[in-house]
Parts: C-alpha cells; structure tokens; sequence
C-alpha cells in the first residue's frame, strides 16, 4: 500500500477552508490529520474516511465498504475506516461533506494511551 501524492494534495487543498489537513506516513500508506484529528487514510489510489457506530448508517447508505485487509494468517481483519464515495475525487464540496463527518467520528474516538517505557527504579 502506497499513499498516491496526487491525492494528498488534492485533499489538502480542498479541505483548506476546513482547517489544516497534516498527514505522516503508515505501512506504506498515509494516515490524513485535520487540525489534529485523524479523520483518512489513504493507501495507493483510495481515501478511506474514517467512521464509527454512530455513522455507520450514512456510510452504509451510501455503500460504502468498510477496510478490510487479509491478515499473514489467512484472516480477515476490519478497520473504522470507509471508502470514499467516488465523487469525492473530483468534487471538492462533496469531499468536505464526508470529511466532516469522517472528522467527527475522529473526534468520537477514544485517545489511544502511549505505552511508557519502563523506567529503572533506583537502588536503594
């Protein structure tokens, strides 16, 4: 999974009046920030929003499938994140529409805690 640059920028540019959209990279891919929340990924060519029980039903309204990703083993594994409706490619208004509620299932989300190191207790 790659993240397509030609994508980004279009994402970046078209949710400008939104706020600032900020990404890093990820196993190949790209994980999309807007103001600090996580709200996309995108691998090769596909913006998947990222989505929650609460928006399920629009998503699945609008067929959008949901991530999956065959594991090493075999399995099959899911993710919160939903494809894109293809409009969003070429529409900037609409790509605001299902950002915005991609952004708001972001906010949803619970904080992933980081996992401190263990820290060496002095000797006494």
């Amino acid at each position: 999974m790659s993240a397509d640059e030609g994508l980004l920028a279009w994402i970046e540019e078209s949710l400008a009046p939104l706020g600032q959209v900020t990404w890093r990279r990820m196993m190949g891919g790209a994980t999309l920030y807007l103001d600090g929340t996580v709200f996309a990924i995108v691998g090769d060519d596909t913006l998947w929003f990222k989505a929650d029980a609460e928006s399920d039903v629009t998503w699945d309204a609008a067929g959008a499938e949901r991530f999956s990703m065959e594991r090493k083993d075999g399995s099959i594994a899911t993710m919160n994140y939903r494809r894109a409706p293809d409009d969003v490619l070429d529409d900037a208004d609409a790509l605001r529409e299902w950002a915005v509620l991609a952004v708001e299932a972001g906010r949803r989300a619970p904080v992933k805690k980081r996992k401190q190191r263990d820290q060496a207790s002095p000797r006494t």
